[in-house]
């Protein structure tokens, strides 16, 4: 039996997903917005931050065109108005929710998108090349840098780095953040 790397891509973000939409459905606006202590993120921020990123992450590979603009930042009611990527903590410790509802389906929205894209690609072009070095300061020190082949950053690097794994990431960071607002962890 041959093994089916797209297959597994494709239910592995679909569970990684799920543990979102679990994570979610047990948390209350209150406990997503808290802040526990100075410096260290609220919950909305680890939501908002990887939902934008996987949004504008399934373009850069050939996917749709992300689906977030101002219509949604003023749905959700965000305190800041983007991803957090570069940005200084500080600054990120405002982000705040004003309407989980229209998070969650925004979230579902993207979460859509990026599986129906994934289940859509040709298996050859998992090996295409998206970005060759030098990567510039930008990407130079990041994950999917070092997990690069010797030609560059592929089609199936981006999407293993910056949606795959980096979802799983900053799961990781919700699960101990519920701990610290009285909600237990998601698996076990």
């Amino acid at each position: 039996m041959e093994f089916d790397y797209l297959s597994s891509l494709l239910r592995r973000l679909r569970a990684v997903h799920s543990l979102y939409y679990d994570a979610c459905a047990t948390m209350e606006l209150d406990q997503v917005n808290r802040v526990v202590l100075d410096g260290a993120l609220p919950i909305a921020f680890s939501l908002v931050h990887q939902l934008l990123i996987e949004d504008l992450s399934v373009e850069f590979v050939g996917g749709p065109e992300p689906q977030f603009n101002d219509g949604w930042a003023t749905r959700i009611g965000l305190g800041v108005s983007d991803h957090g990527k570069g940005r200084a903590v500080e600054e990120m410790m405002h982000q705040r929710i004003g309407d989980y509802d229209a998070l969650l389906e925004f979230q579902r929205l993207v979460f859509g998108a990026t599986e129906s894209f994934v289940a859509s690609i040709e298996p050859v072009s998992l090996a295409d090349v998206i970005v060759a070095p030098p990567y510039g300061p930008t990407l130079d020190h990041t994950f999917c840098a070092r997990v690069a082949g010797h030609d560059g950053i592929s089609r199936s690097d981006v999407l293993e780095s910056w949606i795959y794994q980096h979802a799983l990431r900053h799961l990781g960071e919700i699960e101990h953040a519920r701990a610290l607002v009285g909600l237990g962890g998601m698996t076990s």
